[in-house]
């Protein structure tokens, strides 16, 4: 879509400014995307890397799937997660949403 408007040229009515005005727009709306869509998008995939990378025994987390609970064990890939009646559960890192204070902040 770009090179054909770059290629078509000035118009054959004299109007050569159109697709300028075109490109400008094109390269403005990626601009816009990058900034408020993608960017923070990134931003927050780091900070849920980070935060799952430092995860220690003791803390309490909620997994995807809402499940709450505190770390008993960090493995390589996993975590065991002890819930609130003593049963402890295997989960992948990966389904680790959030810390539980986050959550409980948030109810108050």
């Amino acid at each position: 879509m770009i090179l054909n408007v770059l290629l078509m040229g000035p118009a054959a009515n004299g109007g050569g400014g159109g697709s300028i005005v075109n490109l400008g727009f094109i390269v403005m709306m990626i601009i816009v995307f990058y900034f408020f869509m993608i960017r923070p998008q990134m931003k927050k995939a780091k900070e849920q890397k980070k935060f799952r990378d430092n995860l220690k025994k003791g803390d309490k987390i909620v997994t995807i799937g809402g499940l709450h609970g505190k770390v008993s064990e960090v493995q390589d890939t996993t975590i065991i997660l002890e819930t609130e009646s003593g049963i402890k559960l295997k989960f992948e890192k990966s389904a680790v949403s959030m810390d539980q204070t986050t959550v409980l902040g948030q109810q108050q």
